[in-house]
């Protein structure tokens, strides 16, 4: 083996058998907790409220850099609690690409699901509608029917909004540019502004 070729080779083994521990490392210090391992493609932005929780589970990988996906990414993957309590859990070999999840109650995404680039997930409207509090009021606080749940085996198209309440059953599609304002039957394939079920899965 050619001597530029062997030190390739064992550069690339040692960063690809130490990036698990490197990235579950990094998760850790941020105040995420990992059960398993973990891989980071480049480095997200991690947000921990005190007194609340994000869990990832075995398998999962975030992407917070354009090399790890083929339809590159926007911005880093963010993960942000706003207030104790708040809960973001990330099942089983979940993935997910230049996506943001702000949680105040709690997000729940199972095992196996793709979230596309940049898709937003979030279960606060930030502000009050009314204008004469917007900018004047703190974040409102949030309700238990706020949270939102995503099943297993879902796949969530790039640039697609999920807005608070939302259920989405397990293996649904929902098309790219999607913003989902209500919950969506297990098995189909949904799309649209706001997303309506096209139509089931065999």
């Amino acid at each position: 083996m050619h001597l530029f070729s062997a030190m390739d080779y064992y550069v690339r083994t040692f960063f690809w058998s130490n990036l698990k521990f490197i990235s579950n490392t990094y998760l850790r210090l941020y105040g995420a907790k990992v059960a398993g391992s973990v891989t980071l493609v480049g480095l997200p932005i991690i947000s921990v409220k005190k007194l609340s929780n994000i869990y990832l589970h075995d398998g999962v990988k975030i992407v917070s850099n354009s090399t790890g996906t083929a339809l590159g990414v926007g911005r880093r993957t963010i993960l942000r609690t706003l207030f104790e309590g708040a809960t973001i859990t990330i099942g089983q070999d979940s993935g997910l690409s230049g996506s943001t999840i702000t949680c105040a109650s709690k997000i729940i995404i199972g095992k196996r699901c793709l979230i596309g680039a940049d898709v937003l997930i979030m279960d606060t409207d930030f502000h009050p509608v009314k204008h004469e509090t917007r900018n004047s009021v703190n974040l409102p606080y949030p309700a238990e029917s706020d949270r939102i749940e995503i099943g297993d085996d879902v796949f969530i198209g790039a640039r697609s909004i999920i807005l608070k309440g939302v259920k989405i059953g397990n293996g649904c599609v929902i098309g790219a540019g999607s913003v989902v304002t209500s919950s969506l039957p297990s098995m189909t394939i949904s799309a649209g502004n706001p997303a309506k079920v096209l139509k089931k899965i065999n």
